[in-house]
């Protein structure tokens, strides 16, 4: 139990796919969070929220999970909470996409997103801004690690994860995972330092790929059901927005996992002139390392449709943010107003710069950019 008296801890339990589901609460604010809730639980959760007059803030997944099917959309429609991925998961059914250093508020209370990928592409730790405990989904198990051979996963990259954005916790800082395997309910950065046989103990990167690479185990037994499933936020038909009626004529139009017509970077590279593009992000990030596509229009994803209502419905239009997922939450919200020549590109300002392609940096230069800017 954490020592601070006005937050509320629970830990609760699916023993079929051994995940561990978090309520945090501010009892002073009676306002709650839920962190990796399962959907066969959907009725112990809501039945505790409601118990204790709590009102659920948001429901929160720390990736797209592979071995059961999230609670989100279940709980956003019973109990009207926010629902909350990775903007790099791949999918945009969530209410808000989150990236690295965004802040999370319940209460009194906030949670810091850290990106920690490595067993999938869009993996998350949430971290109390007091640093005292950290949810770190699959990327730190006690005593272990989630897998890397599926879903974009890399060892690699979890090692970097695991180093730079969890082992630099304070080392009496709590860990709680989204598994275990073995009845251990937590642990701390300093006993994972010290005796993670994958990850503490000074592992080099090298040792830790080779550790991995000899894993060979078996897929988990509802991956392809909980996968499709979980980029949908658990829904069990996709809203009609996810299966927008875009047309191909204009561009290799793709079909993101998370239900929403992408382009390439290079493609958008080549023809970024003869499109519209539109940038999503906020202004800071529009102006900030990764730059911005030459020309791109900087229009915040909040504000998309009131200035999309008076654009032309069969003009092309490509949405771009840092990872794809804003993006491709963009590219839906204009299919439902209409649009049929409409993608986000894939992979965002990320990929953009990993292809080389030319940035430019500086303040919006359109009028809709500078209204926002």
């Amino acid at each position: 139990m954490h020592g601070d008296r006005s937050l509320l801890f629970r830990q609760l339990f699916d023993a079929d796919s051994s995940t561990y589901t978090y309520l945090l609460a501010d009892l002073g604010a009676r306002e709650a969070i839920l962190i990796d809730p399962v959907l066969d639980h959907i009725d112990r959760d809501a039945a505790i929220v409601t118990e204790l007059r709590l009102s659920l803030a948001y429901a929160l997944d720390t990736h797209v999970h592979a071995d059961h099917v999230t609670a989100l959309d279940a709980l956003r429609r019973r109990l009207r909470c926010k629902t909350v991925l990775s903007e790099r998961a791949g999918s945009a059914c969530a209410d808000i996409l989150v990236k690295e250093g965004d802040l999370l508020r319940f209460g009194r209370y906030e949670l810091e997103v850290r990106e920690t990928p490595g067993h999938t592409s869009g993996c998350v730790t949430y971290v109390l801004t007091d640093r005292s405990m950290a949810f770190t989904g699959d990327a730190l198990l006690v005593r272990g690690c989630g897998r890397t051979d599926f879903q974009q996963g890399d060892a690699r990259a979890l090692w970097r994860s695991v180093h730079e954005k969890i082992f630099s916790l304070p080392d009496d800082a709590a860990i709680y995972p989204a598994h275990d395997y073995n009845g251990r309910g937590a642990s701390s950065v300093g006993e994972e330092k010290a005796h993670n046989p994958r990850l503490g103990a000074g592992k080099t990167v090298d040792e830790f790929v080779a550790i991995m690479a000899k894993l060979d185990l078996a897929h988990p037994k509802k991956m392809d059901v909980a996968v499709p499933l979980n980029l949908r936020c658990g829904a069990a038909q996709p809203a009609a927005q996810t299966t927008p009626a875009v047309e191909n004529d204009w561009a290799p139009i793709a079909m993101a996992p998370g239900g929403f017509p992408e382009v390439s970077a290079p493609w958008l590279g080549e023809h970024h002139g003869s499109v519209r593009v539109v940038d999503v992000r906020q202004p800071d990030e529009y102006r900030g390392e990764l730059g911005h596509v030459p020309g791109a229009e900087l229009v915040p994803l909040a504000t998309l449709a009131s200035h999309a209502a008076s654009w032309d419905r069969d003009a092309p239009v490509v949405t771009v943010c840092r990872s794809g997922g804003r993006s491709g939450k963009a590219a839906l919200e204009l299919a439902s107003l209409g649009l049929r020549r409409i993608a986000s590109m894939a992979g965002g300002m990320r990929a953009w710069n990993e292809q080389g392609l030319p940035v430019e940096l500086g303040p919006p230069h359109s009028t809709i950019g500078n209204r926002q800017g």
